[in-house]
């Protein structure tokens, strides 16, 4: 799983200038690492999870890598959505990272960092410790630093350094909280730590749990160190933002699923977790509410949407835990389908700016269902997957019972709402409100609206929208396998037992 994308990064590297041999490297890579996640993801099902020991060195000595139920979702999602996106950027044809209208071939550094992306996504997932986890972090920030800023514009690069500034400061964060643990512990296996973690001061332990939590909040957006976002993202170009938007934010949260259900299942700082979730669903619901840019609007719904997996973190309960998974599994796919349709509103309108659209449901009717579904699925409109995920996760809350958790239940419930006005006011003024600049199809692409809306652009991500509304018919299923990784990770003895052995835990 981390092998293939780093040859295949190589491979495309080296056929630069070579387009076609690009993009059927990388297209060949991801379709195997999908294939090899959908074994896996059987295999920890009726197995139990899958563990290698790189090397073959023990945990104490060497590096972990394991794939449960909640690491082989998570990579099939990311996988998806990633394919998604290469095919996306397949079908624009012209560049997507500079003028579109010059005809270029897409800069040949482009597919080799997005795998070297998809290899970092994934180390992160299938690692067993903390410092593993910290290269996978490292992977997937120095390509994301370069996809950020391809094409070189002045707005990307001061994005770019924004994005940066605040990537190394999580990142030194995350890294101190890996020595201190070590130093504490002497190890920075998380199966060893789960076990030696007891043994330290609970002073001490407070304070480690706090460092890696701050660490990955800053990573996963939440308020309030959530400002970077909604300026970093909307930048970039369209299949750029759109994988940014899906993928990075939820490496965090993993992280965070994984550290306190394994290292600190004791439910400590679960208080000060609620009030994150209530607070950056608030705040980042207001800030979208306030935008006229259709993807900085985007934005500041995905930060106010991490609210709703760090509540079913905080909750600390199966069926929160449950729900917050297939939450993230959910919110991946529909926040890269959106930010590709904004790709194509681009490609029409030639600006994401919704006062300067108009009449785009007469004139780009395709895009116009392309929008509306995958935006009524995030608002939370039944029956998709977007109103299953939540449903899940204000049960679990009603189920709690604290004066908090039902706090953060009605602000939920404000923040669906409020999620809802949002979409609908950008699709009444961009879709369906006059046309003050008497657009005719004519976007930046040269040829009108049917060269720019070619089947290349619109085969992906009507694809991806059907796996999304896909997600709600077998949202049964899949709420059960969300259901299972939740057990086992609250119970922690069959992680434990599959990494360290049945004897080591007598």
């Amino acid at each position: 799983m981390v092998l293939l994308p780093l040859v295949g990064a190589g491979l495309t590297l080296a056929a630069a200038g070579r387009t076609w041999v690009q993009r059927a490297v990388s297209m060949t890579v991801l379709t195997g690492m999908l294939a090899t996640a959908g074994v896996l993801l059987w295999a920890a099902d009726t197995l139990g999870p899958q563990v290698m020991h790189v090397g073959g060195w023990l945990p104490e000595e060497g590096i972990i890598l394991v794939v449960d139920r909640l690491s082989a979702i998570m990579i099939i999602v990311s996988t998806t959505v990633t394919m998604a996106v290469l095919a996306y950027s397949i079908g624009q044809g012209a560049s997507s990272f500079d003028d579109e209208s010059d005809g270029h071939a897409p800069l040949p550094v482009f597919h080799p960092t997005l795998l070297v992306l998809a290899a970092g996504v994934t180390t992160t997932f299938i690692s067993g410790d903390l410092f593993h986890i910290y290269v996978g972090f490292e992977m997937l920030l120095a390509a994301s630093f370069v996809l950020l800023t391809l094409g070189g514009t002045a707005e990307r690069v001061r994005a770019g350094t924004t994005y940066v500034f605040v990537s190394l400061l999580s990142s030194m964060i995350f890294l101190a909280a890996i020595g201190m643990v070590y130093a504490a512990t002497g190890t920075v296996n998380l199966a060893l730590l789960s076990q030696r973690l007891g043994d330290i001061s609970p002073g001490t332990a407070a304070l480690l749990q706090l460092m890696l939590l701050v660490g990955f909040a800053v990573k996963a957006a939440v308020f309030p160190m959530s400002g970077w976002l909604p300026d970093s993202y909307p930048t970039a170009p369209a299949p750029v933002t759109a994988v940014f938007a899906g993928l990075l934010t939820k490496v965090g949260i993993y992280a965070m699923i994984r550290t306190q259900t394994l290292l600190f299942p004791g439910g400590r700082f679960e208080d000060l977790l609620l009030w994150a979730a209530l607070l950056t669903m608030l705040v980042g619901i207001l800030g979208a509410i306030a935008q006229d840019d259709i993807k900085r609007m985007l934005s500041f719904t995905l930060v106010s949407h991490i609210g709703y997996m760090l509540f079913g973190i905080a909750l600390g309960s199966t069926h929160g835990l449950g729900a917050a998974i297939f939450y993230v599994a959910h919110h991946i796919l529909i926040q890269t389908t959106l930010f590709l349709v904004v790709g194509l509103v681009e490609r029409v309108g030639g600006s994401s700016d919704s006062t300067r659209l108009g009449d785009l449901a007469r004139i780009a009717p395709v895009v116009g269902i392309l929008f509306f579904v995958p935006a009524m699925n995030l608002a939370g409109i039944p029956p998709f997957s977007g109103f299953l995920g939540k449903v899940g996760l204000l049960q679990a809350g009603v189920a709690d019972g604290g004066w908090l958790a039902l706090t953060v239940v009605v602000g939920s419930v404000a923040n669906s709402l409020l999620t809802l006005y949002a979409v609908a006011k950008v699709w009444g003024r961009a879709f369906w409100s006059e046309n003050a600049r008497g657009l005719t199809g004519q976007g930046p692409l040269r040829g009108g609206y049917h060269e720019a809306l070619g089947a290349g652009v619109l085969v992906p991500t009507t694809a991806l929208v059907l796996v999304g509304v896909g997600l709600t018919v077998v949202a049964g299923p899949l709420f059960e396998i969300t259901t299972r990784a939740a057990v086992d990770l609250m119970l922690r003895t069959p992680y434990l037992e599959a990494v360290l052995g049945a004897g080591a835990m007598l």
